[in-house]
This record gives structure tokens, sequence and C-alpha cells, in this order.
């Protein structure tokens, strides 16, 4: 069970996760270690997964974002299974969900330029059968997050 402070510290952490253990106490109200103890629970309860840096995607050139909706060729759970695999190591798929609806999956893809995604695309259905494929591309990313709303 998550009390105040827990949210306070996975808020301030997933807002900017190089705080030292002294400014993360200090924006919650505690000394370093009780704080550093909560932190470690967290991490060890599987509430923190991980820390990132966030990348500027437009800096490193990867400036086009592709919303790639997938009609499944078969719905069993052996082909599941291989679509899982070959799209989980596709670098360029940012986000892969399973939908509901008239669309089946929806990736969230990153490329270098238009052609970028036409090799990607051109990859993606040499590896898997797929009965319909249908592209969006982002023109401009007006939010962009990766803080939930905890408090």
């Amino acid at each position: 069970m998550l009390d105040r402070l827990d949210f306070q510290i996975l808020d301030a952490l997933q807002r900017d996760a190089t705080l030292s253990m002294a400014q993360l106490g200090a924006q919650v109200g505690l000394s370093s270690t009780p704080c550093w103890k909560r932190v470690k629970r967290l991490e060890d309860d599987g509430f923190i997964e991980r820390r990132v840096a966030i990348v500027n995607r437009h800096k490193v050139g990867l400036p086009v974002t592709v919303f790639v909706s997938i009609r499944a060729g078969q719905h069993d759970e052996k082909w599941l299974a291989r679509f899982a695999a070959v799209v989980s190591t596709l670098p360029e798929v940012q986000e892969f969900h399973r939908m509901s609806g008239d669309v089946d999956y929806l990736l969230k893809v990153v490329a270098s330029s238009i052609d970028g995604y036409d090799r990607f695309y051109k990859k993606l259905i040499s590896l898997v059968d797929l009965a319909g494929v249908s592209s969006a591309f982002s023109m401009e990313q007006i939010k962009s997050s990766t803080a939930l709303p905890l408090v």
C-alpha cells in the first residue's frame, strides 16, 4: 500500500530522476536516509521499473512519428506470440498495444524520414503475415509526457 509520501516521491522522480536523495527528501519532507529507504522499497516492489534519460528524437535524427494500425492475419496464440516476438525486436517501435475495436494492434514508430519509415514497413511486412496495415503520420506533437498523474 502506498502512502502520500510514496506518491510524492514517485511524482518527483518521474519528473526528474537525477534528483539526489537530499534534494528528493527536501521536496517531500524527509531526510536522506528515510527517503532512500522508501525509494529502495519502491524499486524492489516494482513501482519504479527503471530510471532513464529521455533523448530528444529530433536532435538524434528521428523526427518522424508514425502510428501504425494493424489488422491481424490470424487470431491464434501461436501467431500472436510470433508477431509479438518480431515487433519487440524492432527498435523503431516505441510502443506496441493490443487494441479493442476495428484495429487489432497499434504501434508507435519513430523514423528518420518517410523513406526510413518505408524501410521499416517493408521489413515488418516481410517478417509476419498481416491482413492490413494503415499508417498515420504525426504532423505535430502537441503534448508528450512520461509522467503519470499521481498527485
